[in-house]
């Protein structure tokens, strides 16, 4: 059954991709994905890939998952981003109350769960039953076809003092509420990614009752209902590696059109095709060096560390080459990109041509904190025998 869901997830991505390509100027110009293609993605099950399958996902290993990010990625980032961005957020799920899960996910064939980042613009007021929650919270990707939002706080008593864990740390906690309980502000004017309507939204005094909540992203294992390896892995492995899939498909599509255009394009002044220039032969077989490279280590790392939770034996070493694998990928993938995009020369300006809105996606993909060359740091650590000032990112 798991073979099957992995193969059919993947084979699915890439049987709509040609759609999805077809679409991408629309998405673009909409700032969020359409009607249509959200409706496409639902009946090729694509926003249930990360559900379980207890709540009719399809509960798929993360491996196939972020191969089928990698197909839609080529065909539009922004599609890509919003799968990716709203699987994520569903595993929490793993979380929730049976009941609380399934009026999200099992009860609706198109629910969709999506959230912005913590922030400190939030509280959350303990009262009888539940929680007074009010914020605001940005960078909600997929938030304008979501059906359910969560939001992340820290909590407070009702005489105002931090809910504290025995640790003496303020205790976090993330809570879901239907969509149409928060306030949409529509701030996604972006350079690129323009497509996932990432949008702030605010709640204000809303009651959130208990069952709605959980520890902050999911992160206490003694509130899974959900033991199956796939809610293993924490939503910053996640969002760590789903974001450099698509990288690798941008970055993929717009070597793919450079080498096209390589064939036909004759330079002002030259005589000759660009794929006959030496300097334009050495660029391609660099840049198909980096990605097969990096896009190789990226899935050995995931194999191996999906058959160590399968046994429940992921070891921090694997945690830590994860990390690595991906961002090696983040970096190599936007390397490459910006040399089929230099390499194009004016050509790739134009709007009509492959190469402009790919070129502004990857540089919104490579803003986001989990690209970031600092992340190196925490990996430089790890091998140096230092002490690790976070284990979130890996």
């Amino acid at each position: 059954m798991e073979q099957r869901l992995t193969a059919d997830c993947v084979a699915r991505a890439q049987a709509l991709a040609p759609r999805i390509a077809a679409a991408a100027a629309r998405i673009e110009a909409g700032r969020e994905l359409p009607p249509d293609i959200v409706e496409a993605l639902h009946e090729a099950r694509l926003f249930r890939m990360l559900v379980p399958r207890s709540l009719d996902g399809d509960e798929v290993s993360p491996v196939a998952f972020m191969h089928a990010i990698e197909e839609l990625a080529k065909a539009d980032a922004s599609t890509a981003w919003c799968v990716a961005q709203t699987s994520v957020c569903s595993t929490i799920s793993s979380c929730l109350k049976p009941q609380i899960g399934a009026e999200i996910f099992k009860n609706d064939p198109r629910g969709v769960l999506a959230w912005g980042p913590s922030t400190s613009k939030a509280k959350a007021i303990a009262e009888p039953g539940g929680f007074r929650v009010s914020g605001e919270w940005p960078f909600a990707s997929g938030s304008r076809h979501a059906t359910w939002l969560a939001a992340h706080s820290v909590v407070s008593e009702a005489d105002g003092s931090l809910r504290r864990d025995l640790n003496g740390e303020p205790v976090q906690k993330t809570f879901v509420v239907p969509r149409g309980s928060a306030t949409i502000k529509d701030v996604w004017h972006v350079i690129g990614l323009k497509g996932t309507g990432s949008d702030t939204y605010t709640l204000t005094d809303l009651f959130v009752p208990e069952d709605c909540a959980i520890a902050h992203h999911a992160l206490d294992r003694a509130e899974r209902h959900e033991h199956g390896p796939l809610y293993s892995f924490t939503i910053y492995q996640l969002f760590g590696s789903s974001f450099p899939a698509i990288a690798l498909g941008i970055a993929r599509a717009m070597l793919d059109a450079f080498i096209e255009l390589a064939k036909t394009k004759t330079p002002a002044g030259d005589k000759s095709p660009l794929r006959d220039n030496s300097v334009i032969q050495s660029q391609v077989g660099v840049a198909e060096a980096q990605l097969a490279a990096a896009r190789t280590f990226f899935f050995a790392a995931w194999n191996e560390i999906w058959r160590a939770a399968q046994d429940d034996a992921m070891t921090l070493d694997q945690r830590v080459q994860l990390r690595m694998a991906s961002i090696h990928l983040s970096q190599q993938a936007r390397q490459v990109a910006e040399t089929a995009y230099l390499a194009a020369g004016a050509t790739a300006i134009f709007e009509s041509n492959p190469f402009e809105r790919r070129f502004r996606d990857m540089h919104a993909v490579s803003q986001q904190a989990q690209a970031q060359f600092a992340i190196y740091e925490v990996i430089g650590r790890h091998f140096l025998g230092l002490p690790l000032q976070s284990t979130r990112i890996i």
